[in-house]
């Protein structure tokens, strides 16, 4: 009986073991192990590459673009202009209105005069010339402002009519003679001395030298503002 038992037994565990699942052999684990190295991992610049549309796109719509940028310096420069560059002034030949901001991007000649001033009328004169060597030009404009306020805009009227003096014209105000004269010096309101200044395109008065000045000085004065990145 003990060895029937027995027999059965080791019958028992025989069958046992062989429908039990298969233990993976040292090579079949090696295998595994080569397929899984062959495998390539995703790499960091794929990564990278997938992110960096969004990034770009982000960092495109935080930059400002150039128009922006000019804008903005004209802006600033607006807001850096003397008050005077604002007042609206009457031509005297036109009777139309205007203002020096009104002339943002071209260059700009300016004398103070008065009608009494004979060194004045001299030197619009050399104005006169000067518009000769020049030609038309768009970008360029000449204003005489009559710093004398006790003079009157009809006045100066039949001032530029009889002279034939064919460029912008007014008369200044007290405020506007009091700003002048603190921002460029008191002979500029002292028209015997002929002050004149250029603004440059961007809203930058520059002085020039006093006493009449040629038309050709005056040309060589100007020339590089006009041709220039003055």
């Amino acid at each position: 009986m003990f060895k029937k038992t027995v027999l059965f037994t080791l019958v028992f565990a025989f069958l046992l073991a062989a429908c039990g699942p298969a233990v993976a052999t040292p090579d079949v684990m090696m295998d595994k192990g080569d397929e899984m190295m062959t495998e390539e991992p995703h790499s960091g610049d794929d990564m990278m590459d997938e992110a960096t549309p969004t990034d770009e796109a982000m960092m495109d719509e935080a930059m400002p673009t150039e128009d922006a940028i000019m804008e903005d310096k004209k802006d600033e420069a607006m807001m850096d202009a003397p008050a005077w560059f604002a007042v609206t002034f009457t031509d005297a030949r036109t009777g139309e209105t205007f203002s020096i901001n009104d002339f943002k991007g071209k260059v700009v000649l300016v004398e103070t005069l008065a009608q009494w001033c004979s060194n004045c009328k001299q030197q619009q004169g050399q104005v006169v010339e000067l518009h000769k060597l020049l030609g038309e030009r768009a970008d360029f404009v000449s204003f005489g402002l009559d710093i004398d306020t006790n003079e009157e805009l009809a006045d100066l009227t039949g001032y530029v009519q009889t002279n034939g003096f064919d460029w912008f014209y007014s008369v200044a105000t007290p405020e506007v003679a009091r700003e002048i004269g603190n921002l460029y010096g008191a002979q500029f309101l002292n028209p015997p001395s002929t002050p004149m200044l250029v603004i440059d395109r961007h809203g930058e008065a520059h002085p020039l030298p006093f006493g009449i000045k040629s038309a050709q000085e005056l040309y060589d004065a100007l020339l590089p503002f006009l041709d220039g990145d003055m």
